[in-house]
């Protein structure tokens, strides 16, 4: 059976919330028998980007207020 994980890829300060922040993967590991194939990424999200939606200000990206703002790749 295929293994789902959330896995830190980078982390980084986040003048927004004050805090350090990581950047997560949501990641499908391939069965047993299929050991040379890649994780698949399924989607991202940022470990405080709840906290982030809370605060009345847009944010970024990654917490889904502020869509042209990325602090990951900035």
């Amino acid at each position: 059976m295929s293994k789902v994980v959330w896995q830190a890829i980078k982390c980084q300060y986040c003048e927004r919330v004050d805090e350090e922040v990581a950047l997560e993967a949501r990641l499908v590991f391939p069965m047993d028998y299929l050991p040379d194939q890649p994780p698949r990424v399924l989607e991202y999200r940022c470990s405080k980007g709840l906290a982030c939606n809370n605060v009345d200000k847009a944010m970024c990206v990654w917490a889904g207020s502020l869509p042209m703002y990325d602090p990951f790749y900035a």
